[in-house]
């Protein structure tokens, strides 16, 4: 099968000259070449038929291709390589960063796009540091599950293809409490049109090698941002402003389903706007904005669901100190931060918070901040309510309204609490009612904004419960059922419904560390 495969980025930009594979401080590049290891006693869990066919790999060799998603063979015409990156973690420079686990392993030009491929978990890089650069069974799930659940929820992403149990054992501690154990290692190969973060300019910056920089801006200019004139002498502010604001998209829609991303370090951060390394994420059980899934963050909660927004901005004006040496404007940067981020957030969170309840953009800011208010006070599920909330009628009573919405409940609220909440169906009514929306339209148009079905932490780990048996039943179904989270699936009913109680502390189903 011919495939039109490309090495644009290693072309365009400079390679570590030491070709030995060993953790070091790579200067003056923006990648190293490195190999996978070949692992000989693989087994594919799953490949992405979808996927297949967005690479226009429908149709290559079925065990060809099995082999290279294992790490035991390559594409033709194809160098892989692993890329060199700093980044801010937790608030602090961190350094040399780097894809210490991913391996590069393919680039197709399809008749629309570019798509990286990439090997998580394939071995060891010079980026690697003091880890091993393989992965664990129970994150490659995490991973691919979550990556083309976003995808069907229409939340920017990177894609998964496949799945591949490695073969081998991991040693991972998995709550950082000194009792390391072995795991089944595997290997996720996941797509992204690139996998460029903030932290690939901000490395460059931070060595003064401007050359580079301006190396890799071009690039990623005249590859994926071909909307910008690649002549013009403002271009890099261009492609700043553009940045921001997928940013914020992304975000905005992370808040739209609940998504908690976890580890929002600007080497976590796609310079597409899409969602990317899916480490310690989790959706918001009861509407809790300062709930984090990340123990690393337990105390801080510098990533909690209510502070993506601001970590967002946090992370741009990083990525403005990059960029500053191709720029040299401080008040163009300051501009663009401001207009196209800071002022534009709270108008599109207000208006996809109008959409998620069912009103005119021209409703009140205080009918959306009582909503929040009301969700906090009682210990309300965040993706059932919402769901609920497009049953209401505006001939119920406030009454009737309760009734609608308490199997989303967790606990039966006190009697000033319903109160509290009859109080705010009253104004939502009227709301309603001004508006003069048709229910039966409102209630359709609302099931496209809030989603049925999420990848709950407690899902995904009875998915990975049966697949460290070595069963996947439950993995296909639920595979499937996140292909169609806005559709009422009645055959999955039994997946629209609360956290357990048993969930609440179990390791996995509540917060989970960054081990994998």
């Amino acid at each position: 099968m011919n495939i039109n495969m490309e090495n644009s980025f290693t072309d365009a930009l400079s390679a570590d000259p030491i070709l030995e594979n060993y953790p070091r401080t790579v200067p003056n590049a923006s990648f190293s070449w490195v190999k996978p290891i070949s692992f000989s006693n693989s087994e594919v869990i799953h490949i992405s038929t979808e996927v297949l066919e967005l690479l226009g790999l429908d149709s290559f060799d079925k065990e060809e291709l099995e082999k290279i998603i294992s790490g035991q063979s390559s594409f033709d015409g194809f160098q892989s390589f692993a890329m060199r990156y700093g980044g801010h973690q937790f608030g602090h420079w961190a350094g040399q960063l780097g894809d210490g686990r991913a391996i590069n392993i393919g680039e197709i030009n399809t008749e629309n796009k570019k798509w990286a491929l990439q090997l998580k978990g394939a071995g060891p890089t010079p980026y690697s540091r003091t880890a091993d650069g393989f992965a664990v069974l129970r994150s490659s799930i995490r991973e691919y599950l979550c990556s083309e659940a976003m995808f069907n929820l229409g939340v920017p992403t990177t894609r998964a293809l496949s799945i591949v149990k490695s073969g081998e054992e991991v040693m991972r501690d998995v709550m950082y409490d000194g009792n390391p154990a072995y795991e089944t290692g595997a290997i996720v190969c996941r797509v992204a049109q690139n996998f460029i973060r903030f932290g690939n300019f901000e490395i460059l910056t931070a060595h003064k090698e401007h050359e580079e920089l301006k190396k890799l801006c071009d690039y990623t200019i005249t590859n994926f941002f071909k909307s910008i004139d690649s002549n013009s002498s403002d271009k890099y502010l261009s492609f700043f402003e553009k940045v921001c604001e997928s940013t914020l998209s992304l975000i905005i829609e992370w808040e739209r389903v609940g998504f908690v991303h976890g580890v929002m370090n600007t080497d976590n951060l796609s310079i597409m706007g899409e969602t990317i390394d899916y480490g310690p994420y989790g959706w918001l059980e009861d509407f809790n904005p300062n709930w984090t899934p990340n123990t690393t963050d337990r105390t801080h909660k510098r990533y909690a669901f209510g502070k993506q927004a601001s970590i967002g901005l946090w992370n741009l004006v990083r990525l403005a100190n990059a960029l500053y040496p191709v720029i040299k404007d401080k008040e163009a940067l300051e501009s663009v931060l401001t207009n196209s981020y800071q002022q534009k957030y709270l108008a599109n969170h207000h208006q996809m918070m109008c959409q998620k309840m069912g009103i005119s953009d021209s409703s009140p800011t205080e009918l959306i901040n009582g909503l929040k208010r009301c969700l906090q006070m009682t210990e309300t599920d965040m993706t059932i309510f919402f769901r609920l909330l497009a049953n209401i009628s505006t001939v119920d009573t406030q009454d009737d309204m309760l009734i609608k919405i308490e199997k989303a409940f967790y606990q039966t609220p006190t009697t000033p609490q319903l109160q509290d909440w009859k109080n705010w169906f009253g104004l939502y009514s009227e709301q309603l009612i001004k508006d003069g929306f048709v229910d039966a339209e409102r209630k359709s148009k609302m099931n496209l904004v809030n989603p049925k079905y999420v990848l709950r932490n407690y899902i995904a780990q009875l998915v990975i419960d049966d697949a460290e048996k070595g069963d996947y039943k439950l993995f296909n179904e639920i595979n499937n059922l996140l292909k169609k989270p806005y559709a009422e699936q009645p055959e999955y009913e039994k997946w629209f419904a609360k956290r357990p109680e048993w969930a609440r502390t179990k390791v996995g189903c509540s917060m989970l560390s960054c081990s994998s």
